[in-house]
């Protein structure tokens, strides 16, 4: 009995022991089952996600819609799980997490592996199912750091995940948000990068390329040598583990062979005028409120205005029209305006956007000199006055008190002449004369409504040389601006995108609404007297000989800045040139004007641009047979008919003698018109035909002699140079002050 009892009590401290480990275990498991509820109560899957995770890039295609101008952000373009084919998600799942459609959303064997790595700073091999991987990339709150905090705030969330969605959705979110390398995010993009083909098209032994790219994007982008045997290898371990999971049968899998992969496509870097482009498209996008993150994340569809072809013609035209001898100062500006529309189909930015960022034809502004008489006139037109309104074609007109006044290139006083006149020879003084007629605000609010800023018109709104052209235009406004005649009067704002489909879908089509800048027949009349600007003035180079053209030249004192603007009913185009440091535009020793070389670059362009365009005529002016407009130029014949009644009533331009020589160079310009007059009495110099009338300053145009026949002599007239001295962009605006322009 003692016996029993000694071995009762050797026993009684191992059962205590026993206790007290059951109890502590209990209380461990009871503490671990509380800190997992507690910790299960306060991890809520995130109600964000990450943007990167969601981001879509944007693509700007021309205005056909399908060719595509660039890609832009995040290369992303999600799509429903439906979309891919069953054997890509199948070889995903393979290469993976076989267990996906099983498990919980977990792998316990994986996350301990995953965490003891961690711990130990070992790198293991990864553990995450398919949902693990999923929430780490997709939801917000969860960073790429190895800690064991982030690890299990992953598990807590892909637990409720897999409780909440359904696998399916998991899968989706997956092929969707993963990386794969080439700079392709999601299964689309991816399906693009590697193989040039939608998700949909992709056969079995490429979806199991991309499944195996998922473990090593880099390496496996674009393998060669020791890179490729791996990812060949891993290919075919993808191949295997369809078989094994039962996507494949055995012949299958042993039939699938190594897919052939496209090259990489190159990281887009705009070149030539493509930088250009897309700093507009950006511009514009910003404007109508869209943030750089929603373009570069938002998964856009923008086309634009431009026309891929036109584009390539507006920089043939002006490199092959400018010799190779042009100095690298020296800029050139194209812009294209659809009058109907307000669309900018085409322009011309500068020689390369990645060696001169800043654009000719959008940024650059510079003096608008005699181009910007159009507005003028159409100013007097809206306000009662007619083609037969005489001005004061005088030289010099004296303005100001000082006893200066505006002369006429090389001091021609034309006497009182008609507005069609004043509009071929480009007189400075009649439209002087004519902006004090009409009043300087008539021509600031004509001009506003024509698409001029009102911030470049008010410097100079209350200088008498504000017909001229000394405020500061770029070549799309004044192309736009040049579009509303055109268009009847009716000013559409110039655009460059014509439509935005966002990520869903929903397409805003950009419709810019038409508003009266002035009177269809002010528009009408003032077209028929910038048609003889190109039919029997200085812009004869820029004549296309099977469609009428309306336009102006314009060149600023000393050549700072030369242009020409024109249209036909279709399309409107201005073409500019100017140097940074506003010396003189000098080509081949040569000062440039307005019916040199901006002329022919615009001949050049809407050659290529109105080919195979049906041929519209403009309307006819106001008294229609031109008998208040004298002489009629005969494109057809180059020569002047006797079809209306001569004007008589104006003496002939007399060359006057100023007793006061020309201020100096260095004086800041009204500036003078760009148009050499025709000599419209007996000329100085010989002519060739049965007249005897001079042609036009440097063009050689048609003299109105008393023959029939056209002036094309060396004629000693002068073109009267009508722009202001400063060229440039956005340079400060020319006072009053007066000196001899130079022909353009």
């Amino acid at each position: 009995m003692l016996k029993y009892r000694k071995r009762a009590g050797k026993a009684g401290p191992r059962r205590r022991l026993l206790k007290v480990a059951l109890i502590v275990f209990g209380a461990l498991v009871i503490s671990l089952a509380g800190a997992f509820a507690l910790a299960w109560a306060m991890t809520p899957i995130p109600g964000s996600t990450q943007p990167q995770a969601t981001a879509q890039g944007s693509v700007i295609y021309y205005r056909d819609g399908k060719t595509v101008l660039a890609r832009q952000g995040v290369n992303r373009k999600r799509v429903p799980l439906e979309q891919v084919p069953q054997h890509v998600r199948n070889a995903v799942i393979a290469a993976e997490n076989r267990s996906f459609y099983q498990d919980q959303g977990i792998s316990l064997t994986g996350t301990v592996r995953a965490m003891w790595s961690t711990l130990t700073g070992r790198q293991l091999q990864g553990g995450s199912t398919i949902t693990q991987q999923m929430v780490r990339n997709y939801y917000s709150g969860l960073s790429q750091e190895r800690s064991i905090v982030r690890k299990l705030k992953e598990i807590m969330i892909s637990l409720k995940v897999d409780q909440s969605k359904s696998k399916d959705w998991v899968l989706e979110q997956y092929l969707n948000t993963i990386y794969f390398g080439r700079n392709a995010d999601g299964i689309q993009a991816a399906a693009d990068a590697y193989f040039r083909k939608d998700v949909s098209k992709l056969t079995v032994a490429e979806g199991a390329y991309l499944a195996a790219v998922i473990q090593q994007p880099s390496r496996f982008a674009n393998p060669a040598g020791a890179d490729l045997d791996a990812a060949r290898a891993r290919w075919r371990s993808v191949v295997d583990g369809m078989w094994q999971t039962g996507a494949l049968t055995a012949e299958q899998a042993a039939a699938t062979t190594f897919p052939q992969l496209k090259k990489p496509r190159p990281i887009f870097a705009p070149k030539g005028q493509e930088g250009y482009m897309l700093d507009q498209v950006a511009a514009e996008l910003r404007r109508r409120g869209y943030t750089d993150e929603t373009i570069n994340q938002g998964g856009l569809r923008i086309v634009s205005t431009f026309d891929k072809d036109l584009m390539a013609a507006a920089e043939r035209a002006v490199t092959s029209v400018l010799p190779e001898s042009t100095p690298k100062e020296v800029r050139t500006g194209l812009a294209a305006v659809d009058p109907e529309t307000g669309e900018v189909v085409a322009f011309y930015g500068g020689r390369d956007w990645r060696r001169q960022p800043y654009d000719n034809a959008f940024g650059a502004k510079v003096q608008a000199g005699s181009t910007f008489k159009a507005y003028t006139l159409a100013a007097a037109l809206d306000n009662g006055f007619g083609l037969d309104t005489r001005v004061d074609g005088n030289s010099p007109l004296r303005i100001t008190t000082d006893g200066k006044g505006i002369p006429n290139s090389g001091g021609y006083s034309y006497g009182q002449i008609n507005l069609v006149k004043a509009t071929q020879s480009s007189v400075n003084t009649a439209f002087v004369d004519l902006g004090r007629k009409v009043g300087l605000d008539k021509v600031v609010e004509t001009a506003e409504k024509a698409g001029i800023p009102t911030d470049q018109l008010a410097p100079h709104s209350a200088a008498a040389t504000l017909p001229l052209g000394v405020a500061s235009v770029s070549a799309v406004q004044n192309a736009s601006g040049f579009a509303t005649f055109a268009a009847g009067g009716v000013h559409r704002e110039a655009h460059v995108i014509r439509s935005i489909t966002d990520a869903n879908g929903d397409t805003t089509k950009i419709e810019t609404k038409g508003k009266r800048a002035f009177t269809e027949q002010a528009a009408v009349d003032a077209t028929y007297a910038l048609t003889q600007v190109v039919t029997a003035g200085t812009g004869s180079a820029a004549r296309l000989y099977d469609r009428p053209v309306a336009g102006k030249t314009g060149t600023t004192d000393k050549s700072a800045s030369v242009w020409f603007a024109g249209f036909t009913p279709q399309l409107a185009v201005a073409v500019d040139m100017f140097r940074d440091d506003n010396k003189p535009v000098v080509v081949d020793g040569s000062a440039l004007y307005g019916g040199t070389y901006p002329a022919q670059v615009w001949r050049a362009f809407m050659t290529e641009a109105m080919a195979g365009k049906p041929v519209k005529e403009f309307a006819e002016p106001s008294n229609y047979g031109y008998s208040n407009y004298g002489d009629t130029y005969r494109s057809d014949t180059g020569d002047y008919s006797d079809e209306g009644t001569r004007d008589d009533t104006a003496p002939p331009p007399q060359r006057s003698n100023p007793t006061t020589p020309p201020a100096p160079d260095h004086t800041p310009q009204p500036g003078g018109h760009d148009d050499g007059p025709d000599g419209d009495g007996p000329g100085n110099g010989p002519g060739n035909g049965n007249g005897n009338g001079q042609g036009d300053g440097s063009d050689n145009g048609p003299g109105n002699g008393s023959g029939n026949g056209p002036g094309n002599g060396d004629g000693d007239d002068q073109g009267d140079g009508d722009e202001p001295g400063i060229g440039g962009r956005e340079q400060a605006p020319n006072q009053d002050s007066v000196t001899q322009s130079r022909p353009n």
